[in-house]
């Protein structure tokens, strides 16, 4: 059986059932930070207005980190069913739970720790099932997707946001412009750097029908925002995933935030939303 915990590369934010204190308390105010974006907050009520939801539909978000995405769809008024969030770190479901209680919207979600590759008490039991950029940490997306066909009702729906994380890049005044340390960024934060490009074909292995899609680029030029809550994150991640040292990591974002500030940053990745329905067997 396939498991998260044998992952071999260094991804941080796919080893958030084993990663220390600091470094999980990093992660979870990027994706707090992330979330509380426009970027990302468009790129969510598109995907949910395209669902066309009649408000009773059971959702469950798998790898849902803090559970931001569960907490802005449980938030929406079109939205009366029960929310499931599944995350594979103890640290983040419980950080949920907090941040859920706070916001009043304990009661419209539950939370669950689970490895994204074996859901086992779950079957058949969901309308929509949301990977908010998920996949790109698994060990095997194909498993992945198989677990969700299971989770789902037959003719259930999936939604996969995920980034094109060979395309991200941070400008830098090296000689190469940034290269070294973009490959170095791709070892540390993402394990399936390219699998939204195969995304389509792996649906169809799953036995999904692709019914809507959308590409994004999340691009800053000149000032960081978006990207700059990822910023102080690599101060921290990058030498826990041991591709840079303190030192390193922390000159590194020196320069990223000096560029900010003389409006001279540039940062840029692409991303990609995609909805398929399970298509109807027999």
């Amino acid at each position: 059986m396939i498991s998260q915990k044998q992952l071999k590369g260094p991804d941080v934010f796919a080893r958030t059932f084993a990663a220390d204190e600091k470094s999980l308390s990093a992660i979870a105010a990027r994706l707090e930070a992330r979330a509380k974006h426009c970027f990302f907050q468009q790129v969510v009520d598109e995907y949910v207005n395209a669902l066309e939801l009649r408000g009773h539909e059971s959702i469950l978000d798998l790898g849902c980190g803090t559970g931001a995405i569960a907490r802005m769809i449980a938030s929406r008024d079109n939205c009366s069913g029960r929310i499931t969030a599944i995350d594979i770190s103890p640290y983040l479901v419980q950080t949920g739970k907090r941040l859920a209680l706070e916001e009043g919207l304990a009661d419209k979600i539950d939370f669950l720790t689970g490895d994204a590759h074996s859901i086992l008490e779950l079957q058949g039991q969901f309308d929509v099932l949301i990977m908010h950029t998920l996949v790109s940490h698994v060990v095997d997306p194909a498993t992945v997707l198989q677990e969700a066909r299971r989770l789902l009702h037959p003719e259930g729906k999936i939604v996969i946001f995920d980034g094109d994380f060979d395309s991200l890049t941070y400008a830098t005044d090296a000689p190469d412009g940034g290269a070294e340390t973009d490959r170095l960024q791709a070892i540390a934060g993402h394990t399936q750097g390219r699998v939204m490009r195969a995304m389509p074909r792996l649906l169809s292995d799953q036995g999904f029908s692709l019914e809507w899609s959308k590409a994004y680029v999340a691009a800053d030029i000149g000032r960081a925002d978006f990207w700059s809550s990822t910023l102080p994150a690599l101060r921290i991640l990058l030498p826990s995933a041991g591709v840079m040292s303190e030192r390193e990591a922390g000159d590194y974002v020196d320069k990223l935030e000096s560029s900010s500030l003389s409006n001279t940053f540039f940062a840029s990745c692409n991303f990609y939303t995609m909805i398929a329905r399970g298509m109807h067997v027999g």
